[in-house]
């Protein structure tokens, strides 16, 4: 007998909206509604996107010395974040592999509000509570998070609180809307300026209607947030990285605070802390890395990957069509002496060799609002 999947706050509407609804992480997600996923990407390219990622996991996590304790899991220096600054971070174990990738962000000196992946959630909620026994760990079960991306991203939530308009990316504030108390960040998934939006699950309906009242807005499926992520050269969870994967081996390096490694003030001292600063000083054998795809013809998750004389030099971890650039496009681990930029090497599919080339991340420029 199959398990009861779970429904979002937002569910009503995506059926409204002609949804197509699919199993995800244990929910029933929307893939794309009536237009299709390359429409839907192109609006959030050059308008309004709304995205209902309430299957994100939301986390409050408190104690005395936490700032201590977290950093104990993740490579990164919480103690150089302000009240409300935000980082993205790796979630490491102790063979120096990922359980998972987390944006955290610092609320007090005690408080942080973590977002976690839905795939992950439960683990990674066991693996908080196994590490931190002293500390308070609250899991928002009922809050509901929604993502609005795309230029126009601000100026429909600058219209319900001017305020948001002057945060950079990477922070966040309590904002209320329309009569909602609400917590948003600016960030997001797609490589485009836009917010983060936390809504107790009472007051969805509201904040949503209020969004989509906008004529720039637009509901966006699962389907549009892995194409537009992918063009913005971002990791799926499970695809792209996981348990064995270093994040020096995923070309994580930037997430890793220079504080964390070797001869930093607070060198390693985190889980899997001696293979990742060996990765960071000896190179890893691997590197993840884009890929343009001759052709039209995608290349997807699994192929591997050749040199000219057939040897297999790695494989791509995702890959699909590209709205933006019209051209099919794939990221995936390779050889570190052949992931240099315009690489000519080959993908296998279906037994033929496809023509690829070696491209920096990301493959469509990132447009985050720094100020």
């Amino acid at each position: 007998m199959s398990k009861q999947l779970n429904q979002t706050g937002f569910y009503q509407y995506h059926l409204a909206a002609g949804a197509k609804m699919v199993p995800f992480a244990g929910y029933e997600m929307p893939i794309n509604y009536s237009g299709g996923i390359i429409e839907e990407h192109l609006h959030t390219r050059e308008s309004a996107g709304l995205f209902d990622v309430s299957h994100m996991g939301q986390l409050i996590i408190t104690g005395d010395n936490i700032t201590e304790q977290l950093e104990a899991l993740m490579p990164v220096d919480l103690n150089a974040l302000k009240a409300h600054q935000m980082t993205y971070s790796t979630l490491t174990n102790n063979e120096g592999g990922i359980i998972d990738d987390l944006i955290i962000t610092r609320w007090d000196e005690n408080t942080f509000f973590v977002v976690v992946n839905a795939a992950c959630k439960h683990q990674d909620i066991a693996h908080f509570k196994q590490h931190l026994p002293n500390a308070q760990i609250d899991v928002l079960e009922q809050q509901g998070l929604l993502a609005l991306q795309g230029p126009k991203a601000v100026d429909v939530i600058a219209q319900l609180a001017p305020e948001v308009a002057n945060l950079h990316f990477m922070n966040g504030s309590s904002v209320n809307l329309n009569g909602i108390d609400c917590y948003i960040t600016r960030s997001g998934y797609t490589g485009e300026d836009g917010f983060e939006i936390s809504i107790d699950a009472q007051s969805c309906s509201v904040v949503a209607e209020t969004l989509l009242a906008n004529q720039s807005v637009r509901w966006v499926g699962l389907g549009a947030r892995d194409s537009l992520r992918l063009e913005a050269g971002l990791c799926l969870y499970g695809h792209d990285m996981n348990t064995e994967t270093s994040p020096v081996e995923a070309s994580l390096l930037w997430s890793i605070s220079k504080s964390r490694r070797t001869g930093g003030i607070k060198q390693g001292g985190f889980l899997g802390a001696e293979r990742i600063l060996n990765d960071i000083a000896a190179g890893a054998s691997q590197k993840r890395v884009g890929f343009v795809v001759e052709g039209r013809a995608p290349v997807r998750e699994g192929a591997e990957i050749i040199d000219q004389d057939g040897a297999q030099i790695g494989v791509i971890t995702s890959g699909g069509f590209s709205p933006s650039l019209q051209m099919p496009i794939a990221m995936g681990y390779i050889a570190t002496e052949f992931s240099a930029k315009g690489t000519q090497v080959k993908a296998v599919v279906r037994g033929k060799s496809r023509p690829i080339k070696v491209s920096a991340l990301p493959l469509v420029p990132q447009r985050y609002y720094r100020g």
